[in-house]
């Protein structure tokens, strides 16, 4: 067991545990600490707790002290260079004409290392603006391209459920997202329903899958044939979380009628079906799979966090 203490370096972002030794340190107390970039200045939000050895993924690296009046004052002029930098480095981007789109600037504590974020539908040669960057700021650039999501995550708004986004509040790591977690849990294909403020599948699509997943594995697909205590009929509709299932049924003068049962009170007899799709279906999930597409690229494209 280790004596850990989670420490975020920027918000929204991720929570990155450090060894806090003997020091005392209540949350939200700002501390400076040692990562692969140096020191960092950072925020406590999770207090002093024990964790198990097999939960930590490499070794943990220290908090060195309680950031002083001297350490806040200088990451505020950092700040307020990081401003500046942002500026000159979208006049270079425009002299160049570089196909990116700037989002952010940061510079390490220890004023070591200059970073720029950027979006770009792909690979971009930024080689001659390092250059320039250099030239001016006679620091080590480094250039980070970024994904949507992450550009989203730094601008900042609200959901369509109206609540400020997942990302911006309380996320800290980007799950993948696939159409088959919509399908699973009956969400309309309609991409401009399932799609976030970056243009991807939303991330709460993830939340409920497990649960969506262990339940449809004993339940029966839409279109099975199964049989129930009024006859032998086809399943309709499925309320996934209820384990309830609509049933198309037909009485003695071959009337069609619908009846709802607990799918522990059926017997599957058929449960192989073939999906089908009309057009509208079919043009939405094209657009779907585009969305799919553009994902598995944004995570190519990324850059790591090295802390």
């Amino acid at each position: 067991m280790k004596v850990i203490i989670g420490v975020r370096f920027k918000k929204p972002g991720k929570v990155y545990f450090f060894d806090p030794g003997n020091l005392h340190i209540a949350t939200k107390t700002k501390v400076i600490v040692e990562t692969a970039l140096g020191e960092e200045l950072g925020e406590v939000v999770a207090k002093k707790k024990l964790l198990p050895n097999t939960e930590l993924n490499t070794p943990l690296k220290k908090v060195i002290r309680i950031a002083n009046y001297k350490d806040i004052k200088h990451y505020n002029e950092n700040k307020k260079k990081e401003e500046e930098a942002f500026k000159i480095c979208e006049e270079k981007i425009k002299k160049l004409k570089l196909d990116m789109h700037l989002t952010d600037v940061e510079y390490s504590f220890d004023n070591s290392k200059l970073l720029f974020y950027f979006t770009a539908d792909g690979r971009i040669d930024f080689r001659e603006l390092v250059k320039e960057l250099a030239a001016i700021f006679k620091t080590r650039i480094e250039l980070r391209q970024i994904g949507v999501r992450d550009e989203v995550r730094r601008i900042g708004g609200n959901g369509i459920c109206g609540r400020e986004l997942c990302c911006c509040s309380f996320l800290n790591n980007f799950e993948a997202v696939s159409i088959k977690m919509a399908k699973e849990q009956n969400m309309s294909l309609n991409p401009s329903k399932i799609s976030g403020n970056c243009g991807r599948l939303m991330c709460c699509l993830k939340y409920e899958q497990n649960v969506y997943e262990d339940k449809l594995s004993h339940l029966p697909k839409i279109g099975a044939i199964v049989k129930t205590e009024d006859g032998e009929g086809v399943v309709d509709s499925i309320e996934t979380l209820k384990e309830i299932v609509k049933v198309k049924l037909k009485d003695d003068n071959d009337e069609t009628y619908y009846k709802k049962y607990n799918a522990k009170d059926l017997k599957i007899i058929d449960n192989s079906v073939s999906e089908v799709m009309d057009d509208e279906e079919k043009e939405n999930m094209v657009e779907l799979q585009k969305l799919e597409e553009l994902e598995k690229q944004d995570r190519e494209t990324e850059n790591d966090d090295i802390f």
